[in-house]
């Protein structure tokens, strides 16, 4: 028997009498924890003020819940170490609050794939007359320490190529501040794709084209920033492996007779780094890019082209190559290898950047 809490409404286990009683024991069972707090006790038992508990939740993504009884004691230790951090003196108060939002953030996308995409496509009713929950659960309770072992690796192994990224900075300004090739690629026509395609089909074609996207930009050591369904941002510290990217999403793409053109836009310079994102003229300069150039081609700006000549994966020009090549052989040398192509474009005004010349980037035929 259950007994009333006259503060908030529900029963002493802290469930409210219209909530369904499965639902309720899949969050236990995922939480791993009933709930026993408003969000008043889990701040005053994590010992920080109603304020901070508040500032804290929203960051993470959660709904104002009034004075429901509807935390745990996870929630309660999670305040008292973010709340331990800014007493350290490890954090501040604005970057736990920074951490939460990230935190939160990023889990939050994780978690509505993993119900929408993985766990759907696992809990269809193997017979009449059951529920998807009533599936749901047994299969979260298998599932729930291996996806959460797995989690905490990834993380992990994120975590430790970032500070190796980090530590190799030049300086402390390059931290935040550093100069990176970033790229956009954009999947041409999508708007009209929208408009034929049923719903289903589109959701496989974002799919797919997003898979093979992050395969491409993971395996040639780019870093995925951010998916916008026909669109992909990725970044690299340096111009000859964001070249390689770019080309390889538009030889991989035009050999996959359900895509349709992709075309791409790159830019080389200073880029501002927040929450796993990033920003800056650099940033927009690629996304302008991206917008003029041809199907199936790659744009470049000019600081792209000049880090490319600079690293020797690219000629300045065809004429220099060639003169390069007859001198090489002359003195019985090999000739540079240049992997890339550039051909000048017409200079353009770009909205809000002024006057760009971009450059048409393309493998370089060595035969």
């Amino acid at each position: 028997m259950t007994v009333e809490d006259p503060d908030s409404g529900t029963d002493a286990q802290g469930a409210d009498p219209g909530e369904d009683p499965l639902a309720l024991r899949l969050e236990g069972l995922i939480l791993g924890a009933e709930r026993r707090y408003t969000p008043f006790q889990a701040a005053r038992s994590a010992g920080v003020s109603m304020e901070l508990a508040s500032r804290f939740w929203r960051a993470m993504g959660f709904a104002d819940i009034g004075q429901a009884k509807a935390l745990t004691e996870a929630d309660v230790l999670a305040l008292r170490r973010l709340a331990g951090l800014v007493e350290a003196g490890l954090l501040s108060e604005a970057m736990a609050v920074q951490v939460a939002r990230s935190t939160g953030q990023t889990t939050a996308r994780l978690a509505e794939w993993q119900i929408d995409s993985f766990l759907e496509g696992l809990t269809e009713p193997p017979e009449p007359g059951m529920t998807r929950t009533e599936v749901t659960y047994p299969i979260v309770e298998l599932l729930l320490p291996e996806l959460q072992e797995f989690l905490v690796y990834v993380w992990r192994r994120q975590l430790a190529a970032s500070a190796g990224r980090v530590v190799q900075a030049a300086d402390d300004e390059e931290m935040v501040d550093r100069r990176l090739a970033v790229g956009f690629a954009d999947l041409v026509g999508f708007t009209r794709l929208t408009r034929r395609m049923e719903e289903e089909e589109l959701g496989e074609l974002v799919e797919a084209f997003e898979t093979t996207a992050a395969d491409l930009v993971a395996a040639n050591g780019g870093r995925l920033i951010k998916t916008l369904g026909d669109e992909v941002l990725y970044a690299a510290d340096d111009a000859g492996i964001a070249a390689e990217i770019a080309l390889r999403l538009i030889e991989t793409m035009a050999h996959d007779e359900t895509m349709p053109e992709l075309r791409v836009g790159m830019a080389f310079g200073t880029v501002t780094t927040r929450m796993g994102d990033v920003f800056g003229t650099t940033v927009n300069l690629a996304s302008r890019l991206t917008s003029i150039a041809p199907k199936d081609a790659v744009l470049v700006d000019t600081a792209f082209a000049e880090e490319l000549i600079r690293t020797q994966d690219a000629p300045s020009s065809e004429a220099e190559a060639v003169e390069e090549a007859a001198a090489a052989e002359k003195e019985g040398e090999e000739p540079p290898a240049y992997r890339f192509a550039l051909q000048p474009m017409w200079q353009r005004p770009v909205r809000g950047l002024g006057v760009v010349e971009p450059w048409l980037l393309t493998r370089r035929d060595l035969g």
